[in-house]
């Protein structure tokens, strides 16, 4: 069946459309993945358009680009969505596949969206434990950088750190090894879904506020490091 791949460019994604790879019943037409209008770069993850094109490339599927305004609301992302998808269904396209493991209320938005206009959702990793995961992640030679973390939860020190076992070890006990709750997101730059690695270097790092709830003013920070 031909899908299209929700793609953030991250370890979990990677470790998914591995797994769609080889139950070779899927024809993955596209990569998915959104990004910020202002700054081309992946949303949340911070990781430039530049790379994301290298990284597609390498892994060999056709990349959609979509773009959301800094500000973005969850109305602005549903349209954007609607629009893509719809166009997506006239080739053919009716499934959309997530690495998202197990938070049932993201799980069940996606899969509403998506049965508003006739298409289905695939969840490869889904109720997998994600200590396993990311053991299977690391094990099949997958290498990924930390991009982003949630302050928190985490200091400035763990962005810029390839996930590895030292790194789930210095995890503290309150973060998933995944990262599924946002403590922190990451950037593929090798392993068996690539041709050839992703070569980039470590750049600055910066921390940046974003408002939860205006009424309140209250904020959630995180700390990024800019992938060159």
């Amino acid at each position: 069946m031909d899908i299209v791949f929700n793609w953030s460019g991250g370890k979990d994604s990677a470790l998914a459309l591995y797994k769609l790879r080889e139950e070779k019943k899927h024809n993955i037409q596209y990569l998915l993945t959104t990004l910020n209008a202002e700054f081309k770069r992946i949303s949340m993850h911070g990781v430039r358009l530049e790379l994301l094109q290298k990284q597609v490339k390498s892994i060999g599927i056709p990349l959609i680009e979509c773009y959301l305004p800094e500000k973005a609301n969850c109305g602005d992302y549903n349209k954007m969505m609607h629009e893509t998808l719809i166009k997506l269904m006239v080739e053919g396209i009716h499934y959309s596949a997530f690495g998202d493991i197990f938070l049932e209320d993201l799980k069940l938005y996606r899969e509403n969206q998506l049965e508003k206009i006739g298409m289905r959702a695939i969840f490869p990793l889904w109720k997998r434990d994600t200590k396993e995961v990311a053991n299977e992640f690391i094990g099949l030679g997958f290498k990924s950088i930390i991009t982003c973390d949630n302050s928190a939860y985490l200091d400035k020190s763990f962005v810029g750190r390839t996930f590895d076992h030292q790194f789930l070890k210095d995890l503290p006990i309150n973060v998933d090894p995944c990262g599924e709750n946002g403590e922190f997101h990451s950037f593929v730059i090798d392993g068996p879904i690539f041709d050839a690695p992703i070569k980039c270097t470590l750049g600055d790092i910066v921390y940046k506020s974003y408002s939860i709830n205006e009424k309140e003013q209250s904020e959630n920070g995180f700390w990024f490091i800019d992938l060159i």
